[in-house]
């Protein structure tokens, strides 16, 4: 398996709302790919300024961890849309501790279950977070910014072979998504 899947500072990703798991991954199961990891469940830690001014930036600060697969992330996004840093980190409890002896603190915790396969250069991730529904994000991580918009495009050729159309693009993170359920209850 190959992880340079996820080199890169810059990341096209298009996430759209599914309305059948099975469905979906029973068309995935007749287009030649490799999985990464299956039904892990992911906690994210995001973190701001008491102030939130990463948030009046447009920058997120995460940290990820991964089970049963033990993957252990620091994420950074923004402030392009499209900026997307993540590098692996050996003990969570610890990156957690020390961004919050720096002064930042926890704004959210987020569960989901996540499986990552690769589908050629293109890695498509399925998750399904509690009381929000079922996603599919089809992405590409890389360097060269001169190649998103080409990269969107291959993207989008790729979802309709999924049947999924622009109607069922979603826009906003799920970090927007648990924040507007919380806001909601």
């Amino acid at each position: 398996m190959n992880n340079d899947h996820f080199q890169g500072k810059f990341e096209v990703e298009l996430k759209y709302r599914i309305q059948s798991k099975s469905d979906f991954l029973e068309t995935l199961s007749q287009i030649p790919h490799e999985i990464m990891v299956q039904d892990n469940i992911e906690s994210d830690w995001h973190f701001d300024t008491p102030d939130r001014v990463l948030f009046t930036q447009g920058k997120n600060v995460s940290i990820r961890t991964m089970e049963p697969s033990g993957i252990k992330l620091w994420i950074v996004k923004g402030p392009e849309p499209d900026r997307c840093e993540a590098t692996n980190i050996t003990n969570g409890t610890n990156a957690l501790s020390m961004l919050e002896t720096m002064g930042y603190e926890v704004t959210l915790k987020t569960k989901k279950i996540r499986s990552i396969y690769f589908v050629g250069k293109f890695h498509i991730t399925v998750d399904s977070l509690d009381g929000i529904g079922d996603f599919a994000e089809f992405a590409i991580m890389t360097d060269d910014e001169s190649m998103l918009s080409m990269y969107k495009v291959e993207l989008e050729a790729l979802a309709l072979k999924f049947g999924l159309k622009k109607s069922a693009l979603q826009t906003k993170s799920y970090k927007q998504m648990f924040m507007e359920k919380m806001h909601n209850k």
